[in-house]
C-alpha cells in the first residue's frame, strides 16, 4: 500500500518571530495587558539585599540556647552575691550601731561640784546657774583648742577653776551674777552651744575635756594659801610679761619667763594690720599730717613688748595702742607707707601668766600639768578648793 505523504507548509517569517518571542517570555501570555510585571521582593536588584545572607537556623538555635544557659548560670549567682553583700552591709551597720551605743555609754562625766556659778549669758541676757566643774569644762572647751595635749588641757582646767574661785571670793556683790561668759572674764559655752559648734565631734571632744577636768577635780593654784589671779593668754612673743609692765601692779607670782615653744606651735605668732593716718589719728587722738613722715619713737619692756610709743609728740602706752587699734599683741613695730601705718605684731594676748601654746609645747615634751603650772606661775602651790575656800563650798 503506498503511503501518502502530506506536505506541511513552512511557517511564515512572522510566525517564526512570534514563536521566538514566546520562548524568551514564557509567562508573557498570562500577563494581562496594561499591567507591569511584578518581581518578588527578594529578587529585586538592591545593594542592601544582595549583600545580605540569611542566618542559618542552626546558628539561631545555638545562640538561643547559649543565652538561656547564661541566664540560668549567671542570674542565680548574681542574686546570691547581692544577698551576701546586703547581709554583710546589714551586719556592718549593726556593728557600727553597737559601737556607737558603746561610745555613748562611755561618756566621761566631770562628777559633782561643791557649788554653782551664776553666769551672765551675754547673748541671751539671762543668768544661768552652772555647777562649778561643768562650768570649768565649758571654759576649757571655749578657751583652748581641743586638739591640745591632755596635760595642757589639765593646766587650763586648773587655771580656769582658780580664776573662778578667786573672782567669787573677791568680786563685787552688787551684781546678780558672778561673772560673764565673755573675754571680760572667761569665755564659756554651754553643752548645746558646743554641740552646734562641734557637730559629730562633740562626744569625742567633750570626753577629752571632761577627762582633763575630772582628773584635776577641785584643784586650784594658791599663793600664801589664797587663790591666785590665774591669768592666761594665747601666744607669747618668746617671753611672758611682768604684771606691772602691763597692769601697772606688781604681782610676785606673775613674773616674765622665757616661752620658746610659741613660735613653732602657734599660727598666731605674727600678724600685720594696716591703718590710714586718719584711722590712727582718730583712734589714738593724735594729730597726724598727710604726705609727711610721722615722727615715732618706741621704748620696750623686759619681755620686748612696747612700753611706750611716742608718736607726733604724744606718749601712749603699748597697752593703750594695742587696745585702741585692736592689735593682737603689745609687741609691735610700725612702718609708714605713704599715708598708711603698718603694725607688725608678735604674740597674741596680754602676755601675763600662762601661755596656752607654750603649755602645749611643754606637754609635747612630756611635762605634766603640775610642771606647766609651776613654770608659768612662780612660788605657787596646787591645793583643794574645799580647803582653800570653805565659805564658797558651804554657801
Amino acid at each position: 500500500m503506498q503511503k501518502k505523504y502530506i506536505k506541511r507548509r513552512k511557517p511564515s517569517i512572522q510566525k517564526k518571530i512570534m514563536m521566538l518571542k514566546q520562548k524568551k517570555q514564557p509567562y508573557a501570555s498570562h500577563q494581562e495587558p496594561g499591567l507591569k510585571k511584578i518581581v518578588p521582593f527578594r529578587n529585586r536588584k538592591s545593594r542592601y539585599f544582595q549583600n545580605r545572607s540569611p542566618v542559618p537556623w542552626r546558628l539561631t538555635m545555638l545562640s538561643f540556647f547559649g543565652i538561656l544557659i547564661l541566664f540560668i548560670l549567671v542570674v542565680p549567682a548574681t542574686v546570691v552575691n547581692l544577698s551576701k553583700d546586703n547581709s554583710e552591709t546589714y551586719s556592718q551597720a549593726k556593728e557600727n550601731q553597737a559601737a556607737a551605743q558603746d561610745t555613748e555609754q562611755e561618756v566621761v562625766e566631770v562628777g559633782g561640784s561643791p557649788f554653782s556659778v551664776a553666769v551672765m549669758r551675754d547673748k541671751q541676757e539671762t543668768v544661768e546657774d552652772v555647777p562649778l566643774e561643768e562650768y570649768v569644762a565649758g571654759v576649757v572647751a571655749s578657751e583652748m583648742p581641743t586638739e591640745f595635749e591632755l596635760e595642757a588641757l589639765k593646766a587650763q582646767a586648773v587655771a580656769a577653776r582658780t580664776f573662778t574661785v578667786n573672782l567669787l571670793l573677791h568680786g563685787k556683790d552688787n551684781n546678780p551674777y558672778d561673772l560673764t561668759d565673755t573675754v571680760n572674764h572667761q569665755v564659756y559655752k554651754s553643752p548645746d552651744e558646743l554641740k552646734e559648734l562641734w557637730k559629730d565631734k562633740y562626744e569625742e571632744n567633750m570626753n577629752k575635756i571632761n577627762s582633763a577636768v575630772k582628773e584635776t577635780k577641785g584643784q586650784i593654784i594658791t599663793h600664801n594659801d589664797a587663790p591666785i589671779t590665774a591669768a592666761f593668754f594665747s601666744t607669747s612673743n618668746g617671753y611672758t610679761e611682768n604684771s606691772e609692765d602691763y597692769w601697772e601692779t606688781e604681782v610676785s607670782y606673775l613674773r616674765s619667763v622665757e616661752s620658746p615653744w610659741d613660735k613653732e606651735e602657734s599660727p598666731k605668732y605674727t600678724s600685720q594690720s594696716m591703718f590710714t593716718l586718719e584711722e590712727v589719728s582718730s583712734a589714738l587722738e593724735v594729730e597726724l599730717a598727710k604726705d609727711q613722715a610721722v615722727p615715732m619713737e618706741i621704748t620696750r619692756t623686759e619681755s620686748g613688748r612696747v612700753k611706750n610709743l611716742v608718736i607726733a609728740g604724744k606718749t601712749i602706752s603699748g597697752r593703750i595702742v594695742r587696745e585702741d587699734l585692736d592689735l593682737l599683741s603689745s609687741d609691735f613695730t610700725v612702718e609708714q607707707k605713704n599715708n598708711h601705718l603698718v603694725f607688725t605684731t608678735e604674740g597674741f594676748g596680754h602676755g601675763i601668766g600662762m601661755s596656752q601654746y607654750g603649755a602645749n609645747g611643754m606637754a609635747k615634751e612630756g611635762k605634766t600639768y603640775e610642771d606647766i603650772i609651776h613654770y608659768y606661775y612662780k612660788d605657787v602651790e596646787i591645793n583643794s578648793v574645799d580647803e582653800t575656800a570653805p565659805t564658797l563650798v558651804s554657801r
